[in-house]
């Protein structure tokens, strides 16, 4: 049976709130993890560090809020950082 005092149904409107906004943001992560891959594919290195720019600052806003954990993001940094230096090599 499902809980029907106050609190619970105020909680279970947070979590709808929240768990639209965290889908949002992993939607846009990904989205900008295509766009650096698509400008490295392409050689196309300013456009690159501009996105690896924005998608650092992404990453560490939803490392930091909790909506992915610390590591993958530092992993998701590393890795496009590693590729952008090895391309513009």
């Amino acid at each position: 049976m499902a809980k029907r005092t106050k609190s619970a149904l105020k909680a279970n409107r947070q979590n709808i709130v929240r768990r639209e906004h965290n889908r949002q943001m992993r939607s846009k992560l990904r989205t900008a993890l295509k766009a650096i891959r698509a400008s490295l594919d392409a050689k196309d290195l300013s456009g690159a560090k501009t996105a690896l720019n924005k998608t650092i600052s992404i990453v560490d806003k939803m490392a930091a809020k909790g909506i992915i954990h610390r590591n993958p993001a530092g992993r998701h940094k590393s890795r496009l950082s590693a590729r952008l230096s090895g391309a513009s090599a």
